[in-house]
């Protein structure tokens, strides 16, 4: 059988989520991959270097289709920064459930959890940048001074809250992931509370006028 020498990107990101799915297991190799598929090596490589490329790229485009089809709701646009993280949660897992036999194998079938994450990595810089176009660190405490901390520590809590749904989704056995849905709205419900909340911020705004008032006039 000839071997395919004109798959674009998408094509092998296709192909390498099929085979994934119905064998329930990953390829050995590039070689093996391309074997299975009958496309040709040079080919894959001219778009990836690795099959964990290819792994990293295809949650990446989940992501991002899933924020590209939001983006198209002018309803979506219009949204606060809760709303925008909630909206985009439920579009992502609704992604992943779509793909859930391809995304057990590639997560679930690292023994070492960690190093299944690593699969994310992409993924983790796409959602990051989402994060931060939120500027919820904007509605923390307004220090002088400590905004890219305050910014750090939103994106870095985000990202594993991230992690835990997918790791709750994952063991998710209940009728259309309703559990997950529920998870997904008390935690980040949760998140938010605890970002908005005004006893701490007056707590700051008292603590920073008493440094002013005691120690900045001293000198």
């Amino acid at each position: 059988m000839n071997k395919q020498k004109n798959s674009s990107k998408i094509d092998i990101l296709t192909l390498y989520m099929d085979l994934v799915s119905e064998q329930k297991i990953k390829p050995l190799d590039v070689e093996d991959f391309c074997e299975q598929v009958h496309l040709d090596e040079h080919n894959f490589y001219q778009h990836f270097k690795s099959l964990k490329k290819v792994e990293k790229t295809i949650f990446n485009e989940l992501f991002k289709n899933s924020l590209e089809v939001l983006n198209e709701s002018e309803e979506f646009i219009s949204f606060d920064g809760k709303n925008k993280l909630l909206s985009l949660y439920f579009t992502f897992f609704e992604n992943l459930t779509l793909n859930r036999a391809y995304v057990e194998v590639v997560l679930k079938g690292c023994k070492n959890q960690l190093k299944s994450y690593k699969t994310l990595s992409t993924l983790k810089k796409s959602f990051l940048l989402f994060v931060d176009s939120l500027e919820l660190s904007e509605s923390i405490l307004p220090i002088d001074g400590l905004e890219k901390i305050q910014t750090n520590a939103i994106s870095y809590a985000a990202w594993i809250q991230l992690l835990a749904t997918i790791k709750f989704w994952l063991d998710d056995t209940s009728e259309s992931f309703e559990k997950t849905d529920i998870f997904i709205e008390k935690s980040i419900n949760t998140s938010f509370e605890l970002i908005e909340n005004k006893f701490l911020k007056n707590a700051f705004d008292f603590g920073k006028f008493i440094y002013t008032e005691k120690f900045q006039k001293k000198h």
